[in-house]
């Protein structure tokens, strides 16, 4: 009802300001939309940056990356090598469970013997194979004792999120859904969640690390491009991540929203099928009859394909500047990035010639399989690069997936070809080494996400090598040999990294990450 006191601009007025400012409780509320969704809520279910950004708004690490992927103390204050086979880290006093029990050393212990075990594989046994015993000197301190030089651990523990015992143990990954083994030490404390469709948190008022802005958080997926960019122009939502390249100008014009944009560590790339000898399904001649020996086992036929791409129209055309030509996985300026190994130039006459001394004068016929809602672009670019391909005589058609059917298929070596993304949070070129071109290997832990089972002694002995070296710079040059050799052997055809861009209300500011990952304890209100 009207105020009879107020004059009717006066009333207009407030109404405008809480538009622009909003007031009472909505000032607290915080709705973010999301490109990618999320299945579970149990943080050592899946090794990808949309699970890792979901549950670590419950959960926390022993150790942080901040926006710029330098490592920050989490939930251990402090850590250090006692020696070459000993870290000791000692855990932050006075944190406690969602329920108000108290976080110990036990707590990571568990979560330490838990993530192995976990029936898909999870994707973060890398982080702790290598720990043989875990010793619990008291409450807030253990030592954790390897079997090889290890310097890499305290970075491999930013990924891997702390459960409580007391919660978990004996518990299934659907009680997290449910919210019953969702307790955590962070930031926000489980609300609801919807597999596909999204999460609710609500603050957790008693963070060791001092409260948030946002009372209450609504985590919604949005996996339209074009869905997300309305619901940020309706004020339907107040975050969202991954602007659309084809969005982004008439995003940036508009005076209500915002941008946060920064150079990412994702690259996406193509992968070849390694794990058959003979015939590869869909791989046939132009007559349609299967080929007898998998082509791509022949580095001539690897050669081809990757100088039949023209990386520079990629990122430039197909994704509209939102990406950077690459041969390699890491951007310039990182730690492990080798400035020997560049973009080159496509060159389909010698793509040609080096098929033809592989066998193949007339070329054959395969499908490239994509993701058509996890990557910007991931769709575009696989029709694009099937281009590329039929114009050398390599026919391709592009079967193109929602990403829930294209990982399961992936695990199961269904494909011929794939385009795929990995993003290196860690900040270094040993994360994909071991994950993505690392021979599998469950009980090592490498390997994955390598669905296409690529294998390569070599440079497998050389990862090791280097990430048991402790000497900082004797092991970038070793990672840098590593990757100069996965780029001579083609494990992976690289295409190009991401930039990473969010459109916020213009009164948020979002702290854009190199991670990618999409965080309420990103955005603060605008000063």
């Amino acid at each position: 009802m009207p105020d009879r006191h107020r004059p009717a601009h006066a009333l207009w007025q407030g109404a405008l300001l809480c538009l622009g400012v909003a007031c009472g409780a909505q000032a607290q509320d915080l709705t973010i939309g999301v490109a990618n969704p999320v299945a579970s809520i149990d943080p050592h279910i899946s090794n990808t940056t949309s699970n890792f950004a979901l549950t670590g708004h419950l959960f926390e690490a022993l150790v942080r990356r901040d926006a710029k992927l330098n490592l920050r103390p989490g939930l251990a204050e402090s850590w250090e090598a006692v020696s070459d086979r000993v870290w000791e880290f000692r855990l932050r006093r006075g944190v406690t469970w969602h329920d108000g029990r108290p976080f110990t050393a036990e707590d990571v212990a568990f979560t330490i013997a838990r993530v192995p075990t976990i029936p898909t594989g999870g994707g973060f046994s890398y982080a702790v194979r290598s720990i043989q015993r875990v010793e619990v000197v008291d409450a807030h301190t253990l030592r954790l004792h390897t079997e090889r030089p290890s310097p890499l651990l305290p970075n491999d523990f930013a990924s891997v999120q702390i459960v409580a015992r007391h919660a978990v143990d004996g518990g299934q990954p659907e009680q997290f859904n449910s919210g019953r083994a969702a307790i955590g030490t962070g930031p926000y404390r489980f609300a609801g969640f919807s597999p596909g469709q999204g999460a609710r948190f609500t603050r957790n008022e008693a963070y060791w690390d001092g409260k948030e802005p946002w009372a209450r958080v609504d985590y919604r997926f949005l996996p339209n491009d074009g869905a997300r960019s309305a619901a940020i122009l309706a004020g339907d939502v107040d975050v969202i991540d991954q602007v659309p390249a084809n969005d982004l100008a008439r995003l940036r014009r508009e005076a209500r929203l915002r941008i946060s944009e920064t150079p990412g560590v994702r690259v996406i790339y193509l992968q070849p099928d390694f794990s058959r000898q003979g015939e590869v399904p869909t791989v046939t001649d132009h007559q349609g009859r299967p080929l007898e020996r998998n082509p791509f086992l022949d580095l001539r036929v690897r050669r081809a394909l990757d100088l039949a791409i023209d990386r520079e129209a990629l990122a430039g055309r197909v994704m509209e500047g939102a990406a950077v030509p690459t041969a390699q996985w890491l951007p310039e300026g990182t730690y492990s990035h080798n400035p020997e190994v560049k973009v080159g130039h496509a060159d389909p006459a010698a793509a040609k010639r080096l098929l033809a001394e592989a066998g193949f004068p007339e070329g054959f016929r395969l499908t490239l399989s994509t993701p058509n809602d996890r990557y910007p672009g991931d769709a575009k670019s696989a029709q694009a690069v099937a281009q590329f391909w039929t114009r050398i005589g390599v026919r391709t058609e592009v079967e193109a997936l929602p990403w829930s059917s294209y990982l399961t298929r992936g695990r199961n070596q269904d494909f011929a070809f794939r385009l795929g993304g990995w993003g290196s949070s860690t900040g270094e070129a040993s994360y994909l080494l071991r994950n993505v071109v690392g021979t599998y290997d469950r009980e090592k832990g490498w390997g994955s996400p390598n669905f296409s089972r690529y294998s390569n002694p070599e440079l497998d002995a050389l990862t090791e090598r280097a990430i048991t070296t402790m000497d900082d710079a004797a092991r970038e040059r070793l990672l840098r040999e590593a990757v100069a050799l996965e780029a001579r052997e083609l494990g992976i055809l690289p295409l190009f990294l991401l930039q990473n861009a969010w459109a916020t209300r213009q009164s948020l500011i979002y702290e854009a990450r190199a991670d990618e990952q999409t965080l309420a304890t990103a955005v603060r209100p605008l000063p």
